[in-house]
């Protein structure tokens, strides 16, 4: 069968071209931009790649059209699979259909921390023997693919509450009948899609009707929006994490690198890994009590987290040139944003910290989490905010309130300018090219590919500090 795909450079709809080409289908795919590390995949699996949509890309007529949801009506190419009558379906459907029918479904779903703890839990099962199947919305550094079939029955998929499509517009989540689901938080994010809070827990708790009662949620103890959730009607077992009568840790290292386990008042044992950040000590809670309901003991999954290398984009060390440290992290709303900040400064102590922010989510673009920004960014010493074309706010109004602000990490003297807005990603490389000293470490977030600004900056600063 001859499977083309309607936005093949997103993480998912390119894990999706992986799993086709795994079950013996011809893969096609267009898409207007694509960049690494999901073009690097598509090259290497051998999956051809329009630039651009356009009907012509139909004209070898595909069996299946699979549209991701990024893709609208008024889009030349879909409105050529509509015209000519080719059969498409959504990327979450045929992935229901296609792959996860019969399996033993293990789906993490939450705002934040989706990819890195799908990521955990497939290392865990694949440490324990369990060889898993997995759709995940990153690169998983430890399998080097985003996806991949796998040899049993066993599958985790990253399970965003993003809408379906065009034509579906539930969450992508609701297709996939786990057996085990990971809630980690809640909290308003899409404003493009959900007009409030409320419109997103309702999906959440259609992902929750789903589960059946042999199943398990694994649900972040601490979140009043999970709890909300649950209380509208919940008919599965539920275990929590950060919670003291479920799962829980206790830090051994400030930053998140080495911490103990334990299950109410039984201790587990401890965990050493090359993580950072307290973020990611809930992440490995809640992978630990997923892999024990398929039958992983928490020790084997405490073992396997030594090995563990989290996902590309995930505070990535991009490079270290003359003393600077470069990161890249696809952290995107204010929680994540403080978290990510939050963490490398607990690694890196006083040392100083430039965090680089493109305020590019379709929420950011909108302003919606505008008032957050600031104390978001709190433990950086200095920030740089790109103001790209396409944000309709202005972001002085941040850069003043940073500016205002006394840093949480008080590395900063009082009355320093902190914060500034850049129009170019130019701009930024050269400041940044001129002003960093050895022991700067450079924090890059965004949840794109920032036109390469990582590479840029890494290449800018060998010319100017060696």
């Amino acid at each position: 069968m001859h499977v083309h795909i309607l936005g093949v450079g997103g993480s998912f709809m390119g894990g999706l071209a992986v799993l086709a080409r795994e079950l013996g289908h011809e893969v096609t795919g267009s898409d207007s931009k694509v960049y690494p590390p999901m073009s690097t995949q598509l090259a290497q699996c051998g999956i051809e790649l329009f630039e651009g949509y356009s009907p012509g890309n139909l004209d070898d007529t595909p069996d299946l059209v699979v549209i991701g949801n990024a893709l609208s009506r008024g889009n030349p190419e879909v409105e050529a699979v509509l015209d000519r009558n080719i059969p498409y379906t959504s990327g979450a459907q045929w992935l229901a259909e296609h792959v996860l029918a019969h399996r033993w479904v293990l789906a993490v779903a939450g705002t934040h921390g989706k990819t890195t703890t799908a990521s955990l839990l497939a290392w865990i099962l694949e440490s324990a023997g369990l060889a898993p199947g997995f759709l995940i919305g990153g690169v998983p550094q430890n399998f080097g693919v985003s996806a991949r079939l796998g040899s049993t029955a066993f599958f985790v998929v990253e399970a965003d509450e993003y809408d379906t499509a065009f034509f579906d517009k539930r969450s992508k989540f609701v297709h996939y009948r786990p057996r085990t689901a990971v809630l980690n938080n809640l909290e308003y994010d899409h404003a493009d899609i959900f007009p409030d809070l409320e419109a997103i827990k309702l999906q959440f708790h259609h992902l929750i009707r789903t589960v059946p009662g042999t199943g398990l949620l694994v649900v972040n103890g601490a979140d009043p929006n999970l709890q909300d959730t649950l209380s509208r009607g919940c008919w599965t077992p539920v275990e929590r994490f950060d919670d003291s009568s479920g799962w829980n840790a206790q830090l051994l290292e400030s930053d998140g690198s080495r911490f103990r386990v334990r299950y109410a008042e039984t201790e587990v044992g401890e965990a050493s890994w090359s993580l950072i950040g307290t973020h990611n000590v809930l992440n490995a809670q809640a992978a630990i009590a997923a892999a024990r309901h398929a039958g992983v003991p928490p020790q084997v999954a405490l073992g396997a987290l030594f090995g563990f290398r989290s996902a590309r984009r995930r505070l990535e060390v991009r490079g270290s040139v003359a003393g600077v440290t470069v990161y890249d992290d696809f952290a995107h709303h204010p929680t994540a944003i403080a978290a990510t900040v939050g963490a490398l400064r607990a690694h890196i102590g006083s040392r100083r910290l430039i965090a680089v922010l493109e305020a590019r989510s379709n929420t950011m673009r909108l302003g919606v989490h505008r008032d957050q920004l600031a104390a978001a960014l709190d433990a950086a010493d200095r920030v740089l905010l790109y103001q790209g074309p396409d944000v309709k706010w202005d972001l002085q109004l941040v850069a003043t309130e940073i500016n205002r602000r006394q840093p949480s990490a008080g590395g900063t003297p009082r009355g320093t300018v902190r914060a500034r807005v850049f129009r170019s990603v130019e701009e930024i490389v050269a400041n940044l090219a001129d002003e960093t000293c050895p022991d700067d470490h450079v924090l890059i977030m965004s949840n794109g590919s920032f036109d390469n600004i990582h590479q840029r900056l890494l290449d800018q600063l060998r010319q100017a500090k060696t």
